[in-house]
């Protein structure tokens, strides 16, 4: 009588564990296919003693791949132009989805000189530490996906030519959502790893 009630309790405890639903965290996302390559935008009213840096900036945000993160849609595949570094709507997710379900998120931020909804607030040793070190605007190591690790060693002349062609761009009016801490709900679409967008956010 003892083993039958062993053997019971051993299908029950199996039934129990099949029972329970996988959670994949995948399944909640789309696999994407994000635009890796963009024009940066072209510069407008360059003095002429500037001209050689702010194209040797904008040469330079073209081959770091700035636009990839900080324009509107590309992040998706679907890249609009007319807010070109201007910002993305679509957030980057970067915790853990397998202990997260509802990750920390960041949007990447308007890098064009709009002074309430970009940089042209900012001095130019506030961008040169985002640039180089992730360091937000008050100080802070918020930009937690900024690749400021492979940027830390640009020489000044280059990231000071980045800076110039910054400023030198038009400046586009367009608030990113903010960051979502890790355990919260995101209200706007983000992406994981860059390749996988949050499904239920699409509707």
């Amino acid at each position: 009588m003892r083993h039958g009630i062993s053997w019971l309790m051993a299908v029950l405890i199996v039934a129990a564990c099949a029972s329970k639903s996988y959670y994949d965290p995948l399944s909640d996302y789309d696999q994407l296919e994000a635009t890796t390559i963009l024009d940066a935008p072209t510069p407008v009213e360059v003095a002429p003693e500037n001209r050689m840096a702010v194209s040797r900036g904008e040469y330079l945000v073209e081959l770091l791949g700035c636009g990839v993160c900080h324009t509107d849609g590309a992040l998706i595949g679907e890249p609009d132009m007319d807010k070109s570094l201007a910002g993305s709507r679509i957030g980057i997710a970067y915790t853990n989805p397998l202990q997260d379900r509802y990750p920390a998120v960041v949007y990447p931020p308007n890098i064009t000189p709009d002074e309430e909804t970009g940089i042209g607030r900012w001095s130019d040793k506030q961008i040169v530490d985002a640039i180089r070190a992730g360091i937000g605007r008050h100080g802070d190591r918020r930009i937690m996906v900024m690749p400021w690790q492979g940027y830390a060693q640009i020489s000044n002349d280059d990231v000071y030519a980045i800076v110039g062609y910054l400023r030198s761009i038009d400046a586009v009016r367009h608030r990113v959502p903010d960051a979502v801490p890790a355990g919260t709900m995101a209200g706007s679409p983000f992406v994981h790893f860059g390749v996988y967008r949050s499904r239920s956010l699409m509707n």
